[in-house]
């Protein structure tokens, strides 16, 4: 990481940056490797059986014909576990996800929910946060995962959602390079600004349903991958040879879109090159050095051949034409906080702010 990548990175007196410290903090918080690892593991299991008995499903998971995530089915199975599958489709899967998930549901012998976005909406907000210049186009993906996420847990009464997330591959991301995902209002004013079609079942999920979701519905958000040790491409030969999972060539790219938007949009708009941040992670778990990180930034960012068919492909797709979207790629950013955003919820009830003063005196 560099100030270039991000000009809000910090060194300390011996050179070494926030990322590697904020790494360092956050393992000796989340992860539990070892013996200590198993036992959290085989623990929560049990807490999952016992509170899903007599219910169809005892757990959710969301798929995306990634790695993490492929790999969440694996750990699923082996605790055997009864996983009601989630799939989001916004209109951008590779072949290759298709087949992966495909995989995934074979592997498992689980019923798989698949939201299929309205097209012309999702291609809509696309295009609202293309024009508007805002860095986090992927935020639209996200909060509908979220959303739908929530819902559909609450729905199946599941208690627990298991996460592919994890800190050996994910902790590291600039707060510049990303922004909140759970934000609707921030959605909606940038829609508003921007966009032409109505907004009719886009999944907005809003600071309030999720307090009602954590708080009433006790739904728990569990992470087992941070309770073994995660190698990367270890992982990679487990998935293949028990779920028959396909190497889609880079992080995120089992989606078209995402590809296209790490490897291009960010670089060429935003001087953000991602590579930075996930080869960093690798090095602060010991999964590569810093001569072979070094190494791979060196190589192109984009198959010369792929970046013509590709963005022909995108630009498309959301219904530009070359010269509107090359205008766009070379106006100035703009940020997220231009736009209308969602405060605390005491900004949507001006009077909890004195009742949560006097339920703290009361307690």
């Amino acid at each position: 990481m560099d100030n270039i990548a991000d000009p809000d990175v910090l060194f300390d007196k011996e050179g070494v940056c926030n990322y590697w410290h904020q790494y360092k903090t956050a393992a000796q918080k989340g992860l539990l490797h070892g013996e200590k690892g198993k036992e959290k593991w085989a623990q929560v299991i049990a807490k999952i059986k016992a509170e899903g008995n007599n219910k169809k499903y005892d757990c959710i998971i969301g798929v995306s014909g990634g790695v993490d995530s492929t790999y969440v089915a694996y750990l699923v199975k082996e605790a055997k576990l009864r996983p009601l599958v989630v799939h989001f489709d916004n209109g951008w899967n590779s072949e290759i996800a298709v087949r992966n998930i495909s995989n995934i549901i074979k592997y498992l012998n689980a019923d798989l929910h698949t939201l299929v976005i309205d097209w012309n909406e999702f291609r809509d907000l696309q295009r609202a946060y293309i024009k508007a210049g805002v860095v986090d186009i992927e935020a639209l993906t996200d909060h509908a995962i979220f959303g739908t996420l929530y819902k559909i847990a609450a729905k199946n009464n599941i208690k627990y959602v298991i996460s592919g997330s994890n800190i050996e591959t994910e902790e590291l991301l600039p707060k510049s390079w990303i922004y909140n995902k759970t934000d609707p209002i921030n959605i909606a004013a940038i829609h508003e600004k921007y966009g032409e079609v109505k907004l009719e079942t886009y999944p907005f999920f809003s600071i309030l349903k999720k307090k009602y979701y954590l708080r009433f519905k006790k739904l728990e958000f569990i992470s087992p991958i941070n309770w073994a040790p995660y190698n990367k491409q270890k992982v990679k030969d487990i998935i293949t040879k028990e779920i028959g999972w396909e190497d889609y060539g880079g992080k995120h790219h089992e989606s078209i879109f995402t590809k296209f938007y790490q490897n291009y949009i960010l670089p060429q708009k935003f001087k953000i090159d991602k590579r930075k941040a996930h080869l960093s992670n690798l090095i602060c778990s010991g999964q590569i050095t810093k001569d072979e990180a070094l190494k791979e930034l060196e190589l192109p960012i984009y198959d010369p051949k792929e970046l013509i068919s590709d963005k022909e492909y995108v630009i498309k797709k959301l219904g530009f034409t070359s010269e509107e979207f090359d205008t766009i790629m070379n106006e100035e950013p703009r940020s997220h906080h231009d736009f209308k955003i969602e405060g605390p919820i005491d900004n949507h009830f001006p009077i909890l702010k004195p009742a949560k003063t006097i339920y703290k005196l009361f307690k």
